[in-house]
């Protein structure tokens, strides 16, 4: 076993136990992939303060989302396809998340369904929702995430239409995938990952195949997703869904201050500032940098939480003395979900969670909750999304 230290380390085995098509799958963005790359640089222009002389004592990393106690400020965003990254890679990465205590989110386009990750964990989770056409599939999804306990909707604002992933459609991946030789190939020098999938009977979108009108099988499943993401979601529809689901509702893919009021007078308990990870809208600002504005936007009276970047416990710590609430990881934990099953994905969060206890240390804090701007160094005008720097 090598030594482990970094998320990168763990990205770096990542890629050689997963077939190229899933990996490329979680490794790129859209069209040139600007947004893809900035964010993650734009975490790097911010500095920290260093301070000495002070109690690095008893630390404490625990924060509250959503009014739920949470072992550090991170959740695990809701990533698609997961299931295809490891076998049963949801019900492995929320069982990690629910014994590091962090929450996890299940995205509609999982491998394993809803009941499937209700059925393995003991706590409640997080469901995402794609809004699609058929109303009546909406309106039972969201039932059986109630029945399942769930106990907040995440409803997804900025995938109404695919972003061009060129990697994707050079690998064939679609729903089911295209078996190109080169990718039967590759396919077939992956074998920790091939037996993983032949012990499992979860190969497919589990919470469509089955629960979709005419969708029965693998086979027709390409033809409803294909046309399903609804283009006319409007605000006026999110209320419907608001008022549909009834209980907390996080609004995702806020990357703009007026977009974030329009989701505060909606009323969301929390909304995340997101760009998909640079997967849809290619030349847009990363997270990091569209927070500040955002927050200036709706002051404290909704709590703004941020994906998009975060690789380190570092970036978290920039993103929470930035003023998020909290954030979300995506491809940190697939690249340990993909790497070493459940264990890599506790290994991932053990890394940041680290990593935030000792920076936050090296900068004088001794309680996440009491970082702020006083612990950066932020380069002249990186809080206004019109200024070159």
């Amino acid at each position: 076993m090598p030594v482990i230290t970094t998320i990168e380390d763990l990205r770096q085995i990542y890629q050689r136990r997963a077939p190229r098509m899933f990996y490329d799958y979680c490794e790129s963005g859209s069209w040139t992939e600007q947004t893809f790359r900035e964010n993650t640089s734009d975490f790097a222009k911010i500095h920290l303060r260093q301070r000495v002389a002070v109690d690095m004592s008893n630390r404490t990393t625990e924060t509250e989302m959503i009014g739920e106690k949470v072992a550090m400020p991170v959740a695990l965003a809701p990533v698609g396809l997961t299931g295809m990254q490891h076998a049963d890679g949801e019900i492995l990465a929320a069982k990690a998340a629910e014994k590091f205590g962090v929450p996890f989110t299940l995205s509609t386009m999982s491998i394993c369904s809803i009941e499937d990750v209700a059925e393995h964990t003991t706590k409640p989770f997080w469901f995402q929702l794609y809004v699609m056409k058929d109303e009546d599939f909406v309106r039972r999804i969201l039932q059986r995430a109630k029945d399942a306990g769930c106990s907040a909707l995440v409803l997804t604002l900025d995938l109404q239409l695919l972003g061009q992933r060129h990697k994707d459609l050079k690998n064939g991946l679609s729903a089911p995938p295209k078996l190109t030789i080169p990718t039967m190939i590759n396919l077939a020098t992956k074998v920790q990952w091939g037996l993983g999938m032949l012990g499992t009977k979860r190969r497919f979108f589990g919470n469509i195949v089955g629960h979709a009108t005419g969708v029965g099988d693998p086979a027709s499943l390409g033809a409803w997703t294909a046309e399903q993401f609804d283009l006319q979601l409007t605000w006026a529809k999110i209320e419907k869904l608001r008022d549909m689901w009834g209980g907390k509702l996080i609004l995702k893919g806020i990357n703009d201050a007026e977009d974030a009021i329009m989701a505060q007078k909606i009323g969301a308990e929390a909304i995340v500032v997101s760009n998909h990870g640079g997967r849809q809208l290619d030349g847009a600002h990363s997270s990091i940098r569209m927070l500040p504005s955002i927050l200036d936007a709706v002051g404290d009276t909704t709590e703004v939480h941020l994906d998009s970047g975060i690789r380190s416990g570092q970036d978290v710590l920039k993103a929470v003395a930035m003023g998020a609430k909290s954030t979300f990881i995506g491809r940190s934990f697939v690249y340990g979900l993909g790497a070493m099953g459940e264990a890599g994905v506790t290994k991932a969060l053990e890394i940041i969670h680290t990593e935030l206890d000792k920076t936050m240390a090296l900068c004088g804090e001794r309680d996440v909750k009491a970082l702020g701007r006083h612990n950066l160094i932020v380069p002249q005008g990186f809080e206004d999304p019109t200024a070159v720097i």
